[in-house]
């Protein structure tokens, strides 16, 4: 029987640095979860209800996005990370803790989209060289629909 990578025209050793790429993506992700968890869980102050509706929005879209980013490692033929000290490992997002206060939490939010938007781009050439249409059309949709949260996030926090 041909591999997956056979059966989707793609090449083993690309394949393989991709899976890598997409596991750092997930990591990064996971902790980017988290920490809107937490910020959803722990803001305080005068825009409580405000920010605590949009932590939980961003934090169920994100959800969404390393169900398909492992489904995508998984389609790849690779095996998705899946243990908390992996993701703490490999992660450029670091995790927060204990911050009540609106602006640095979305300010830490903005932060860490920024990052996310930093790892998808460095990803694409790759994808782009290995014809992987998948990983290209998953890493393009996530860039433009952050591109604009960032904006709106800064928009919200310029004075």
């Amino acid at each position: 029987m041909k591999t997956i990578n056979e059966l989707l025209g793609l090449k083993k050793q690309e394949s393989a640095q991709l899976i890598n790429d997409l596991n750092n993506l997930l990591a990064n992700y996971q902790l980017f979860y988290q920490n809107l968890r937490g910020f959803h869980w722990n803001v305080k102050g005068e825009k409580f209800f405000e920010l605590h509706l949009k932590f939980e929005e961003l934090y169920n879209d994100a959800v969404v996005k390393i169900d398909e980013i492992a489904e995508r490692i998984l389609t790849l033929g690779g095996t998705p990370m899946h243990a908390f000290a992996d993701y703490l490992e490999t992660a450029e997002i670091k995790t927060t803790k204990n911050i009540t206060n609106g602006n640095q939490c979305m300010e830490l939010t903005l932060e860490n989209m920024a990052t996310l938007v930093k790892v998808e781009k460095a990803m694409l050439p790759l994808a782009q060289d290995a014809e992987d249409e998948g990983t290209i059309t998953l890493l393009t949709d996530y860039i433009s629909q952050q591109e604009k949260t960032i904006w709106m996030l800064h928009s919200w926090l310029t004075k």
